[in-house]
């Protein structure tokens, strides 16, 4: 592979949401599935690991080198939409706000909901990232993928994929997801739509610390109950460990007030969870991926 395809020893910081991260020995950022595939080719051949991230929210890598490549999706965003037919294709780093900006103009509507989140198209079908009962998985018609071992292209039907709560099968397979087939719902009212997209985000706005880098949402929801409820309960707002400090405004967020280590999240991570338990008996499971911690999932 061409050297200049990637950079050595590079700071992840900046390319995650909640601004703190370790340093890659290598990255790359490809524009295009045919440089992605190469990426992919290039550390197999030189048995090397790698890790793809997109937006880098919902993620925590661990202040530690971290071994082989990691590869970010986000410069490849081709996104074509068919107004007539409601039919998208997407590449993996579309972000969720360009998509459903871009559904709102076209007068298509289900994708309202997407606007504040700060991810990928990619890191949503792989998280299953979502709004209430509200998720991708809900408009997807297919997949495509990458086989990690085998390199071959593959198309996975939305009924071949295993979709839960804040969960897919992707999460289990060795496959990169690299775009995406869905439908939404065709010749809706363009204005109305334009206005629900822009109070969806004020909402957003209003109720989460939108403006502090963090990481969106820590906690999955337990089953009947809210994660950012049992925190409050807990009069965990406002603490903190060094720069990490669990936000005043919305309790299942944590924010980096300039300074946070990955070592200060992930102990208010664990801290979080140790009262959450001891008092309400409930564990509080991440929906944050990470990266570089030996953490048992």
């Amino acid at each position: 592979m061409n050297k200049k395809n990637f950079s050595e020893n590079f700071n992840l910081r900046n390319y995650t949401t909640i601004k703190v991260g370790g340093v890659a020995e290598y990255f790359a950022e490809p524009r295009s599935i045919y440089e992605f595939y190469n990426l992919i080719e290039w550390c197999n051949l030189n048995n090397k690991k790698f890790e793809i991230i997109g937006a880098g929210s919902n993620l925590l890598i661990n202040n530690i080198f971290i071994k082989g490549l990691v590869i970010c999706t986000k410069k490849m965003k081709s996104l074509k939409i068919e107004p007539y037919s409601g039919i998208v294709e997407a590449e993996a780093g579309v972000m969720l706000p360009t998509l459903s900006n871009s559904l709102a103009k076209n007068g298509l509507q289900g994708g309202e909901w997407a606007i504040g989140i700060p991810g990928t198209l990619g890191g949503a079908i792989y998280m299953n990232a979502g709004t209430g009962n509200l998720s991708l998985a809900k408009n997807l018609i297919s997949v495509k993928v990458i086989n990690n071992k085998t390199l071959e292209k593959i198309e996975i039907e939305k009924k071949d994929i295993n979709f839960e709560y804040r969960f897919s099968s992707f999460q289990n397979d060795n496959l990169a997801i690299i775009s995406a087939k869905l439908h939404f719902e065709p010749n809706g009212n363009l204005e109305k739509l334009i206005q629900t997209t822009k109070n969806n985000l004020k909402l957003k706005t209003e109720t989460q610390p939108y403006h502090l880098p963090s990481f969106g949402s820590v906690f999955k929801n337990p089953k009947n109950s809210y994660a950012a409820k049992l925190i409050e309960d807990m009069g965990l707002k406002g603490f903190k460990i060094g720069g990490a400090e669990i936000s005043t405004m919305h309790a299942n967020f944590i924010i980096n007030n300039s300074s946070a280590s990955s070592k200060d999240v992930f102990e208010l991570i664990t801290v979080i969870q140790q009262k959450v338990l001891q008092k309400k008996g409930i564990y509080l499971q991440p929906e944050v991926r990470m990266i570089g911690f030996d953490y048992p999932y």
